[in-house]
């Protein structure tokens, strides 16, 4: 089995659709797609996978998860909000996404939101964060290896079980409290109403 650190780092944690990778003309579905793909490729799982489908935008688009498009263009703001919704869908709800973005689908609309710049704070944020995981990755790989007692072939597999274990923990954990947040921004939001 590969060791954990070539795992993490062969797992595409940087990946990102940088502000810059965003041209600053209107696409087509087909580009979107496209430009999804050049920035995600690194994070499939499977050659097969597909990382947006125009049926995932479509279904976006339907839910009012981004404002409207024009002629069947996406603008800047759009690739960022889908960048965004790309994100959130591992973790939330789309009926959570939706909430969760309407507000701030608003604010765009009336340009009254800064999106561009709150997007590259984000990825910024991002990098930081991904360096931190990763330190926080190996760390608990090394107190998982310091706490196993069974020796044998297997020792490998009870190592990983418990990472794996681990792992998602956290993740459930950072579920929880996302999903708590979008609970306080909706009571926040239905209050002003």
């Amino acid at each position: 089995m590969k060791p954990l650190h070539e795992i993490i780092e062969n797992s595409g944690l940087e990946a990102q659709l940088e502000l810059a990778d965003i041209p600053d003309i209107a696409l087509y579905m087909d580009q979107v797609i496209q430009l999804f793909e050049k920035a995600f490729n690194e994070t499939k799982r499977h050659e097969d996978e597909k990382i947006l489908t125009k049926t995932m935008i479509n279904n976006y688009a339907k839910g009012r998860l981004f404002y409207p498009i024009k002629n069947k263009q996406y603008t800047k703001n759009h690739i960022i909000l889908i960048s965004l919704i790309y994100h959130l869908k591992g973790t939330l709800m789309l009926k959570d996404i939706k909430s969760l973005l309407e507000p701030l689908n608003n604010q765009v609309v009336e340009d009254k939101f800064p999106l561009e710049t709150f997007y590259e704070e984000h990825t910024d944020l991002v990098k930081q964060l991904i360096k931190q995981v990763k330190e926080n990755m190996i760390h608990l790989s090394d107190r998982v290896s310091d706490v196993v007692e069974i020796e044998g072939p297997e020792t490998t597999y009870i190592e990983q079980l418990h990472i794996i274990l681990l792992f998602s923990e956290i993740s459930q954990a950072y579920r929880r409290i996302a999903e708590k947040l979008v609970d306080e921004i909706n009571a926040t939001f239905n209050e002003q109403k």
